[in-house]
């Protein structure tokens, strides 16, 4: 069930911060979630792209782990 619950929130913040990545690349001027950070296009830029990874890889290892309990085929 806890890796079930992850690879959810691994998605969710994949698929949130992918499309912000993709809006921000679109519309420089619209940072959107991350439009406090200081410093201008290239830190909001940053951040979606380190926060679009980090998504993939809880994910990932997520289903890997659920896979290797017998949880997944």
């Amino acid at each position: 069930m806890k890796y079930d619950v992850l690879q959810i929130i691994g998605a969710a913040v994949t698929v949130v911060f992918a499309q912000g990545l993709i809006r921000l690349v679109i519309h420089p001027d619209d940072r959107g979630l991350l439009g406090w950070l200081p410093g201008g296009f290239v830190p909001v830029l940053l951040a979606h792209a380190a926060l679009v990874a980090t998504g993939v890889v809880l994910a990932g290892r997520s289903h890997a782990q659920a896979k290797a309990a017998g949880r997944r085929e």
